[in-house]
């Protein structure tokens, strides 16, 4: 048995260690010199930052079980801080440390800012999905479910909404209801540290893909950056990839790259035209990170404050660097960047006082972030009509929406099929 895994993202990376576990040799293939996809490092202005600004929740527990698997400790690269929506100045939920599901409660009837009545219906909402499972009949937007549930405008501006728009990265008005309450169900509504926020300390290659790449080293498997594969071939003989200079054959061959980089990869493997259909129909949605580097020190009330306007969080980075994030599309993406760092800037100051004006920003927008998760949509599954031949990413089958939990679980379930 050979495995060749194309793509050295979250996803790819999850499955070539849960292969490498299970003694199974693999070689990875990164077209990149730096692992991790569309969640990795890049270097400005001297500093590590990412393409994009993310952060994880307790509920991500395939993620968290590979990072202790390869030996990346999740205590000293991710800050663990109970669950905390702040709008300074305008609203503040935190979950206290107590035992689910009476730390939401506590959250949601202590909420400052929020109404009395806005709260009541918060609470009443998460009962009535608890006791429905967290199932919808049919799948709706995440507008129609806030409308059907007679939630407070408030309470959707500063909680319900910023929890749907950055899981889902899709605007409101077509974002997938169910997917959201899978989202709710796995995180607010499970056990109390599934809520728990978890701050990235480091980069997003060296939280878990550079780590995985030991691990598979040491288990025999190779990671060849810088390693383009152009397109796959299958003959009786096994599996052949042009741009793999061994000219070996291989049994299996996982697929982790994007799904808008599959028609090219698999151009000589018609069986799969059925798999390409489907994820041609699929659209993308943008996200928009802006780092901020200060002269000195500048700190946050906060390390994740809602701000709403042309970014919609803001993160502490490291003392002297903000971040701020903006999810989907939006009038924010037509500004240009000046302009959008002086806006951000001028809500930092909004928040800390005093500040000195940035030294340097970095805007980064990854135009395809995410696919869009609307309604009722079309998902490939991981296994395809072509035997040995997989499909692993955020965009596959899941309950979750694109995020880098379903990206590993993809991974994972795309090695077991293998085993």
């Amino acid at each position: 048995m050979r495995v060749a895994i194309i793509g050295a993202g979250y996803a790819g990376m999850a499955a070539a260690t849960e292969l490498a576990a299970r003694g199974i040799p693999v070689t990875v293939f990164e077209a990149s010199r730096t692992l991790g996809g569309r969640a990795r490092r890049v270097e400005a202005h001297g500093y590590p930052l990412d393409n994009g600004q993310h952060i994880l929740v307790g509920a991500y527990a395939e993620l968290l079980r590979l990072m202790r698997l390869v030996g990346a400790n999740a205590d000293t690269l991710l800050a663990r801080k109970p669950l905390c929506l702040d709008f300074p100045g305008r609203m503040h939920l935190a979950a206290p440390r107590l035992p689910a599901p009476l730390h939401l409660a506590v959250a949601l009837l202590t909420a400052r800012g929020l109404p009395a009545g806005g709260r009541l219906a918060a609470v009443r909402f998460m009962r009535h999905l608890k006791r429905d499972g967290f199932r919808l009949e049919r799948d709706i937007t995440f507008a129609e479910l806030m409308l059907r549930h007679g939630q407070h405008e408030t309470v959707i501006r500063y909680l319900w909404a910023p929890l749907c728009l950055s899981a889902l990265n899709t605007p409101l008005q077509e974002a997938s209801a169910q997917v959201f309450l899978n989202v709710l169900r796995d995180s607010l509504a499970a056990a109390r540290e599934a809520s728990d926020l978890l701050l990235p300390k480091t980069d997003l290659s060296t939280l878990f893909p550079e780590p995985a790449e030991r691990f598979v080293l040491r288990g025999g498997g190779e990671v060849l950056r810088g390693t383009s594969i152009h397109t796959v071939d299958w003959t009786p003989y096994g599996f052949h990839l042009e741009g793999d200079a061994s000219g070996r054959s291989y049994t299996h061959v996982i697929a982790a790259v994007a799904p808008y980089h599959l028609r090219r990869l698999v151009a000589k493997l018609p069986r799969l035209q059925p798999v390409l259909d489907e994820v041609e129909q699929l659209s993308y949605e943008p996200i928009l990170t802006a780092y901020l580097g200060y002269p000195q020190a500048v700190r946050l009330p906060g390390s994740m404050l809602g701000i709403g306007g042309t970014a919609h969080f803001l993160f502490q980075h490291v003392d002297n660097i903000l971040a701020a994030v903006s999810s989907a599309r939006g009038p924010h993406l037509d500004l240009p960047h000046e302009t959008l760092v002086e806006h951000i800037h001028a809500k930092v100051v909004d928040i800390v006082g005093v500040a000195p004006r940035p030294d340097w920003s970095q805007v980064i927008v990854e135009k395809r972030a995410t696919f869009a998760c609307r309604p009722g949509m079309r998902r490939p599954a991981c296994e395809t009509p072509l035997a040995n031949f997989f499909l692993c990413g955020d965009y596959v089958a899941s309950d979750y929406p694109a995020t880098l939990e379903a990206a590993v679980r993809s991974g994972v379930a795309c090695a077991r099929l293998i085993r």
